[in-house]
């Protein structure tokens, strides 16, 4: 299975060379982000690809994790501070459109969603959205290692800042985790001849027949 193979041949990179990735590829990984996995499927995140190297070595400052500005794209999933009703609404309504329902056909979706969001605080939405970023991180992850573009996941940023910079907070959104990709540079890195390290199947996975 070319998955599995992929996947024993992705790391988390250290070091990246000067390689860029193909736009095609990169249109690929956020396809396939797009196309991911979210609970109710209202993808309360949104991605943002930034090439722009003073904007991320600005990103990149006080982080141990050079990544931010070395490789040769930065993916920021930003989570939806708040999941309002009038963006159920909205999303709803693209909804029945793309499956050519009347409009009000998901009605009951529609007032389910609204009741059980609106009776979340901020808080357990801002940690909600979260936990779906992280659901399109890991499928961005995947892509990459299909296109073998190399990547790195990472916490080790400044949330505040990446707010600032790019203006988070004013579009309703914070950042949740960020993704580097790019092509290893295996002579620099110490990681990309080290073995991968993982637990032994059946002590990982537990089977309840």
């Amino acid at each position: 299975m070319d998955l599995i193979k992929n996947l024993q041949w992705r790391y988390a990179v250290k070091k990246y060379s000067d390689e860029s990735v193909s736009e095609d590829k990169i249109d690929q990984i956020i396809e396939a982000v797009n196309l991911t996995a979210s609970s109710c499927g209202i993808q309360p995140y949104r991605l943002f690809v930034i090439t722009n190297p003073e904007v991320r070595q600005r990103l990149g400052e006080d982080s141990f994790n050079a990544q931010i500005h070395a490789s040769s794209h930065l993916l920021v999933f930003a989570g939806f501070n708040e999941i309002t009703n009038a963006y159920i609404e909205s999303y709803v309504e693209m909804m029945e459109k793309q499956r050519n329902l009347e409009s009000g056909g998901l009605k009951i979706l529609e007032d389910t969603l609204v009741g059980y969001f609106s009776a979340q605080t901020p808080e357990q939405n801002t940690i909600w959205s979260d936990k779906q970023a992280y659901i399109g991180l890991g499928t961005a992850l995947i892509a990459a290692a299909e296109l073998k573009v190399d990547a790195t996941p990472m916490e080790g940023f400044d949330p505040k800042l990446f707010d600032e910079v790019l203006g988070l907070s004013e579009k309703g959104l914070h950042a949740s985790v960020i993704m580097s990709l790019g092509y290893r540079d295996a002579a620099s890195d110490f990681l990309s001849s080290a073995p991968k390290v993982r637990l032994p199947i059946d002590e990982f996975s537990i089977r309840i027949n």
